[in-house]
């Protein structure tokens, strides 16, 4: 996953946390889709983190993953609030719906996020807060992050079933205590 990184040093202190917008891949020169993550205020680890988490969330819920505009807010007491826009592949019509993710949602991915690539996340934050940009500066910097992987009940479910094919198929089939 692909993330420009921004910093809006804001003067006036404001609630939200931080802004995703996305990207589709048809708008991308290397056709990828890539995620806008601006922070707002002191930049900081948990921030971003969120954000990101916010933007993983999006991209799984959402219907048209590679032609879809996502933008969110993310809200320190409500979570990810926002909308998606993609047009419709047969009548050619706008289509959008609002995104809600709830707090929880977040904190749980942001944590896993926080787990798999923390120290990087926290180079890019210290990049962000030199004090040596050049005046006038959009403070920006690229990442690319591969996806936050959570197995799935689903995944474990089969790896059981595909355990007792093996057991199976070699003549011996085990009988457990209490089954």
């Amino acid at each position: 996953m692909d993330f420009l990184v921004m910093l809006e040093e804001c003067s006036d202190s404001t609630a939200v946390l931080a802004r995703v917008d996305s990207v589709p891949a048809q708008m991308t020169p290397e056709r990828r889709q890539r995620d806008v993550v601006t922070l707002y205020g002191t930049p900081r680890t948990e921030s971003l983190a969120l954000a990101i988490a916010a933007a993983m969330e999006s991209r799984r819920t959402t219907d048209d993953d590679s032609g879809a505009f996502r933008h969110l807010g993310v809200w320190p007491e409500r979570g990810a609030v926002g909308d998606t826009a993609w047009r419709d592949e047969t009548t050619g019509e706008l289509v959008t719906r609002d995104l809600n993710i709830p707090l929880d949602v977040l904190r749980g991915i942001a944590h896993q996020v926080l787990g798999q690539c923390g120290s990087a996340l926290q180079r890019l934050v210290a990049g962000l807060s030199m004090p040596d940009w050049p005046e006038g500066a959009w403070r920006a910097i690229s990442i690319t992050l591969e996806p936050v992987a959570e197995p799935a009940r689903g995944a474990l479910n089969k790896i059981d079933e595909m355990l007792d094919v093996f057991r199976e198929s070699d003549g011996l089939t085990y009988e457990y205590e209490g089954d």
